[in-house]
């Protein structure tokens, strides 16, 4: 059993700890449609990827770097409102990515493993490339953390401290994109989203500051992820939405904290 679930498990709970601190970037911004966006995006990188003929994470990458500049750009001219417009991004890039694939007759896809993950389908030597591309994240996200933090909290402040708010805008939207790439294969496009932005809603009212939340939510996310693999393992129930409801479970049991605290104070 440990032999087929320890590479799954180590390539998820790295991706939960890496998502943890941009989950929370995310919701402290209110861009969770962002990442939304981002995430069904990734279809249609996987059809490009075919029909062009190069590997898969090339296309992946390549796309979703390209969505989250123009979305990057569009939302920076402030002319549409910023969740109807991430919407219409969402809905537009999946519903294109699914013709695209309908399409190709002399290629077979398995648009399950797509749309919603396959973690048991990593195996030891797929690890490099996961510690290798997740491993990049976490170094920049470590090394400009107070930036994209003071950025967050209020960009004029941080543009009269001289930080530059729009390369570091970017540089966050591009880190996202990696990590939604990479995410694909664990929880699939369309459960990407509640991977980064769920352990982060866990965290935020059982904590004080910016760090602890970071911190929970990556004990969450873990969490979560070994609950998803055991459930799949046990029951054989799908390992990315499993790994959704466990942290949903996660989220009902931190509220009922939160209630029952206010109840006693």
């Amino acid at each position: 059993m440990w032999e087929l679930l320890w590479p799954a498990w180590l390539a998820g709970s790295l991706l939960a700890l890496v998502a943890a601190p941009l989950g929370c970037l995310l919701v402290w911004r209110r861009l969770a449609y962002f990442g939304d966006s981002l995430s069904h995006a990734t279809l249609l990188g996987v059809a490009l990827s075919l029909w062009l003929h190069i590997p898969v994470w090339g296309g992946l990458v390549a796309v979703c770097v390209m969505i989250a500049l123009i979305l990057a750009s569009l939302l920076a001219k402030r002319q549409l409102p910023s969740d109807a417009l991430l919407m219409a991004v969402s809905t537009t890039t999946l519903s294109a990515g699914l013709i695209a694939i309908s399409k190709m007759d002399e290629v077979r896809v398995d648009l399950l493993s797509y749309l919603f993950g396959d973690l048991l389908s990593i195996s030891s030597t797929d690890l490099p490339v996961f510690v290798s591309c997740l491993g990049l994240v976490l170094l920049g996200l470590a090394y400009f953390w107070r930036d994209l933090l003071l950025t967050t909290i209020d960009e004029e402040l941080a543009f009269v401290e001289g930080l530059p708010v729009t390369k570091l805008r970017l540089l966050l939207l591009i880190l996202l994109a990696l990590v939604v790439t990479v995410a694909m294969k664990a929880v699939g496009s369309l459960l990407i989203t509640a991977l980064l932005v769920i352990p982060s809603l866990v965290a935020r009212p059982l904590v004080n500051t910016p760090t602890q939340m970071v911190l929970l939510a990556a004990m969450t996310g873990v969490t979560a992820v070994s609950g998803g693999l055991l459930s799949s393992f046990y029951w054989d129930t799908p390992v990315g939405a499993s790994i959704v409801v466990s942290a949903a479970l996660l989220f009902v049991l931190a509220q009922v904290n939160v209630l029952i605290t206010r109840l006693k104070a």
